[in-house]
């Protein structure tokens, strides 16, 4: 889901902001960000068990494609304050980085790599 983000614009420039629990429904307890990806480059996509991410693209663009299971999304993210949420039990995977992009990602959960499917039919058939 597409979340609008508050914009705040003068003549100085424009200005976001995120708050948990208002734009997105969870406490933020990891932040990360992916940069110095070449231009059109993937990554291995992934589910995670029982955290929530909220990613935007801070700079330049980048693809994202989601499944749930049942339906196969795509969406561009290309504005500072346009976000996707991307609830837990949801496959995704980052494509067609722009060249020097930032992708900042807010998590509902820290670090736990038992929290990580990293294989799509194992994927598939837990949704099943």
């Amino acid at each position: 889901m597409i979340i609008n983000l508050p914009k705040i614009f003068d003549s100085r420039g424009a200005l976001t902001s995120i708050e948990e629990h208002n734009h997105i429904p969870f406490k933020i307890n990891k932040v990360h960000w992916l940069f110095d990806s070449k231009s059109g480059h993937s990554r291995e996509g992934h589910a995670l068990k029982h955290t929530s991410e909220f990613l935007i693209v801070l700079s330049g663009s980048v693809d994202i494609l989601i499944n749930d299971g049942k339906t196969e999304s795509s969406y561009k993210l290309n504005k500072p304050n346009k976000g996707l949420l991307i609830k837990n039990g949801v496959w995704r995977q980052t494509t067609n980085f722009s060249s020097n992009s930032v992708c900042l990602i807010l998590s509902s959960n820290q670090f736990d790599p038992n929290e990580y499917i990293r294989d799509f039919n194992e994927f598939i058939d837990l949704k099943k």
